[in-house]
């Protein structure tokens, strides 16, 4: 391997300035790329698509509507939606969320809808029209009208809010825009929906108030934008902090130059493949600066040792590369390869967040272990000085110095890993209470008191049913509906889950049979049941349309609507479980009660892959990390070092989770394996170091010692600077980023004391053969 090294430094530094003009065409090339480069929020990408209840999804989704739906909610200031000023204005949203592109026309539905209608009992059977009459006037005898057929239509608590102060219109939307053919434009449509529905439609007495994935999703990427002010800001954090540590201007900035270059191609290469970055993965290209910034630090420390040292830049450009390219390309592609385990995950944002996270890791290779020595070893080494231990003066650093070196000693030694032993077991403890799934009401992405999540609880208090929707789709044979024995399997299914905790109401084809027999009876109570009669039952059935949901064209599917208090993880664990329980209980070989459409259908699906992967992703980030220390170190010792405190702080991370009420979702998963490749960095360059120092036959107390002259100040250095620059995100505007913010800073700070403390702590016992 080293002499690979060799050969590639001696091309290298032979042809410096192509080496130079080669970076700088290419840089050049994907900055261009980059300018075409999207910010893409698809709803199927959130979704596992090859999960079973997502097949059962994607079956009845063009009939019964999918989960990617748009909930607007208008509401009067006065609390008294009956006056003409709403209604107009609600007529104005209907008409306007009909005419937006990517809409699907048939299901948007609202009291101005045709296929909102009521239904009454009168002497002679049933009569009945729709809600709004075709010659409605808003004057006081019209409303008077259309509140009597909204109460006979029972929508109040649905399409009316309980207490009569809005009223809801309902879309849902399509995967492609049907006007060209292509993917829909999610943040299009959010821009919209606040632009030419919000924005010109509310007035000083009629507001509007928007939930859904496309309004969320607009909502994260608007509060996205706020990243280029947290990036700019730990730009300008780490460039003090380099300037501190090696005291070069020109130096300073060639570190954060090739980081930045690093960024440049990744989000070039991502334009390049035909990707976008979602908003969810838009604080990855931050990280792979930060895991730049790292490696050209430990380059900038080496070069500057070996210029105080006496070598020209030049030579210790060279002298450098040699030396760290082994190391810093065996972290760099365990990082690559940790985060490529990430696409046996079969959720779309997440493979393109592996994706991203891969390309940017890999391009750091050539930008800060190549370009760096190239360029620095054209650079004036005069007055270069990096912060480290002196050997004689006794300062703070050589004091840590000293201490770390101490916990080489089996006693010292004995003393931390049994400390890290109960701090180990209190985190996995505190880990295995870890939900999957969210925490919270409203969007986990966004504040609590964001305007999105403040529109989903005004419509959550105000209507009698949630937005948080659960479909069974009950799957028969033509003509079910007709037959006894298939309802009452279907009304006494619906019994059970509505008395399943977390359950608020539900509705099905069998529940509004029984309403219809009760009115052909006069409206009697007790005849509110599934008539035994074929053709009583088919009279009961025959008044529900297929518009309504409930069932399809020749009655062979009839799902039940199942409407929940929220959609936390339990209780989503609560409710699909009950159904699953029910649906064996009461289906046979002709009807299947199969999981699951609606939102919480997709969240129950999403949280169940989550969970399959969470082992399996965990065994491939640490088995490859493994393969490859193997391969570099040729030491199982050296592994060991290296792994283990990754896996205790990976523990504590998860432990942190739970404290800070944050589950494991799409958006969190991947942390855990970010956190992995954040952390290998430190402990390979330590350990390399220490390793050589080693086989030259030094005692382990002086390896190490020599180990953390070489790299440890740079270790140190970095992990402060790079917790500094990520601990400012706890002021976005984004929850996800401030929570990101705080477990990026904790991966930083502990994954570094890991490194400095463990490492000799775990070698005392190790390498118990060489002398102290």
């Amino acid at each position: 391997m080293q002499i690979i090294v060799e050969s590639l430094e001696r091309s290298l530094f032979r042809h410096r300035m192509w080496v130079i003009l080669a970076f700088v065409l290419a840089t050049v090339a994907l900055a261009f790329q980059a300018t075409k480069l999207k910010l893409d929020a698809s709803f199927n990408k959130n979704i596992p698509l090859n999960h079973e209840y997502m097949k059962v999804y994607t079956k009845h989704e063009a009939q019964f509507g999918g989960a990617n739906g748009i909930l607007i909610s208008v509401c009067d200031a006065n609390g008294d939606i009956f006056n003409e000023e709403f209604f107009t204005q609600l007529k104005a949203v209907h008409d306007q969320l009909y005419f937006i592109p990517g809409v699907n026309r048939p299901l948007v539905n609202s009291i101005f809808s045709p296929s909102a209608r009521f239904v009454e009992v009168v002497e002679d059977g049933f009569s009945g029209g729709p809600i709004i009459p075709a010659n409605f006037t808003a004057n006081s005898q019209g409303l008077a009208k259309v509140k009597e057929n909204i109460e006979k239509a029972k929508v109040v608590g649905r399409m009316v809010a309980s207490d009569y102060s809005c009223a809801m219109v309902s879309a849902q939307l399509m995967e492609f825009d049907p006007q060209t053919g292509e993917k829909l434009d999610t943040l299009s449509i959010a821009e919209q929906l606040e632009t030419k529905i919000r924005g010109d439609l509310s007035t000083d007495n009629v507001s509007i108030h928007i939930i859904g994935f496309a309004k969320m999703a607009g909502d994260i990427a608007d509060g996205a934008k706020d990243v280029v002010v947290f990036f700019a800001i730990a730009i300008a954090i780490t460039f003090i902090m380099v300037w501190l540590f090696c005291r070069n201007f020109k130096m300073t900035l060639l570190p954060i130059i090739c980081s930045f270059i690093a960024v440049v191609w990744q989000l070039g290469l991502l334009a390049s493949l035909g990707f976008g970055l979602d908003p969810m993965s838009i604080l990855v290209p931050f990280l792979v600066f930060a895991i730049g910034v790292s490696h050209g630090v430990q380059m900038i420390n080496d070069i500057a040792k070996k210029v105080q040292l006496g070598s020209d830049t030049k030579t210790a450009a060279e002298s450098s590369f040699k030396a760290l390219m082994i190391p810093g390309g065996i972290a760099l592609l365990s990082d690559t390869v940790g985060f490529m385990t990430l696409l046996a995950i079969d959720i779309g944002i997440i493979r393109e967040l592996a994706i991203t996270a891969s390309l940017g890791v890999a391009v750091i290779i050539f930008t800060n272990l190549v370009l760096l020595p190239v360029v620095a070893s054209y650079l004036d080494g005069k007055g270069m000085h990096v912060m480290t231990a002196d050997n004689k003066k006794k300062d703070s650093l050589f004091v840590v110095r000293e201490f770390l070196v101490s916990l080489t000693e089996r006693k010292n030694a004995t003393i931390v890993l049994v400390l890290t032993a109960v701090l180990f077991a209190f985190g996995f403890w505190q880990s295995q209470k870890m939900h999957i799934g969210d925490l919270h009401a409203g969007a986990p992405a966004l504040h609590e008191d964001a305007v999105y999540n403040q529109d989903t609880f005004l419509i959550s208090d105000r209507y009698a049913i949630s937005v948080d929707i659960l479909k069974v789709i009950v799957e028969a044979y033509p003509a079910a509906c007709t037959e006894h024995d298939v309802m009452e399997r279907i009304r006494q299914f619906q019994w059970r889950i509505d008395n399943v905790p977390g359950v608020q109401s539900s509705v099905s084809l069998a529940s509004v049979a029984q309403a219809v027999n009760a009115g052909y009876n006069e409206g009697n109570l007790k005849w509110q049941t599934i008539p035994r009669n074929t053709s009583s039952l088919v009279q009961a059935t025959s008044r529900v349309e297929t518009s309504s949901g409930l069932l399809n064209g020749d009655c062979s599917v009839m799902p039940v609507i199942i409407f929940m208090e929220d959609h936390k993880a339990q209780s989503i664990d609560q409710v699909v479980a009950a159904v699953k329980e029910f649906g064996d209980e009461f289906g046979n070989d002709k009807i299947a009660f199969r999981l699951a459409s609606g939102p919480i259908g997709v969240m129950a699906a999403t949280n169940e892959s989550v969970s399959e992967a969470q082992t399996p992703m965990m065994i491939y980030v640490y088995g490859a990390v493994i393969i490859l220390c193997l391969l570099s170190f040729r030491s199982l010792r050296a592994t060991i070092a290296v792994v283990l405190p990754l896996y205790v702080v990976s523990t504590l991370a998860q432990a942190l989770m739970v404290s800070l009420e944050i589950g494991l979702t799409v958006s969190t998963l991947p942390v855990i394996a970010l956190g992995v490749g954040i952390g290998v960095d430190y402990g390979i360059y330590i350990l390399s170091s220490k390793m050589i120092q080693l086989n030259q036959g030094l005692t382990l107390s002086a390896a190490y010692r020599n180990a953390l002259v070489e790299r440890g100040s740079a270790v140190l250095f970095t992990g402060i600077t790079l917790a500094v620059g990520v601990s400012t995100w706890i002021f976005s505007a984004l929850k996800f980023q401030a929570d990101m913010g705080i477990l990026l800073t904790f991966m930083f700070l502990v994954n570094m004391i890991g490194a400095v403390v463990l490492i000799p702590a775990i070698s005392a016992f190790l390498w118990s053969d060489q002398k102290k």
